[in-house]
């Protein structure tokens, strides 16, 4: 009876991966091209986000199919790595905005997208951790994790780009950024932080 009910929730936390995995690459394809049509900083880092959770979602299914604490701590790894390079790649990004002072437009794409996407990532998020904690498994916990923040991301995107539209704030934009990569190092420290010697 037990087996039975960790299989089911080992095919919950399966199927809970694979719509991430799906609605980021979608997402990837529209933040790209409302990134491009608005110039947005946040819209590009948030795209760059989304491929770090579709890496992060891998990983997880990788892990999912086998088993071994050595494995979940590589799974965690790759996923501390991704996060450390979305960081330092927005930061220069988002400080080269600015500084020059470049404006954004408009991006209505974007503000649909983002407020979808925050009400998607923290419904996943709330099945991820639950699912992860009844198998007991570290790794899928800590995507949940990811995909929380994933859905404060949207929010924070969202709002930058709402007060870009309707107030002319052009600085929202990239201040948005700096949420992503505020939330990207800290996750990343997080991770390393409790992979150390057991």
């Amino acid at each position: 009876m037990e087996s039975a009910e960790t299989e089911r929730l080992h095919y919950r936390g399966v199927h809970l991966e694979q719509v991430t995995l799906a609605w980021n690459v979608v997402g990837i394809v529209v933040l790209a091209v409302a990134a491009v049509r608005a110039g947005s900083v946040a819209l590009a880092g948030f795209g760059l986000d989304s491929l770090v959770e579709i890496g992060a979602s891998t990983v997880v299914l990788w892990e999912l199919s086998g088993e071994g604490e050595e494995r979940q701590r590589r799974a965690l790894r790759l996923i501390g790595y991704a996060f450390v390079a979305l960081a330092l790649y927005i930061a220069v990004q988002t400080a080269v905005v600015l500084l020059t002072g470049f404006h954004p437009k408009h991006s209505p794409l974007g503000i649909v997208w983002t407020a979808l996407t925050a009400i998607v990532m923290f419904t996943l998020a709330a099945g991820k951790t639950r699912t992860g904690k009844a198998l007991d498994n570290p790794v899928l916990q800590t995507e949940g994790h990811v995909t929380f923040i994933d859905g404060l991301l949207a929010v924070s995107v969202l709002a930058g780009l709402t007060l870009n539209s309707a107030f002319g704030a052009w600085w929202a934009d990239p201040l948005a950024g700096f949420v992503i990569v505020f939330y990207g190092l800290k996750e990343a420290n997080e991770i390393f932080r409790n992979d150390g010697p057991h």
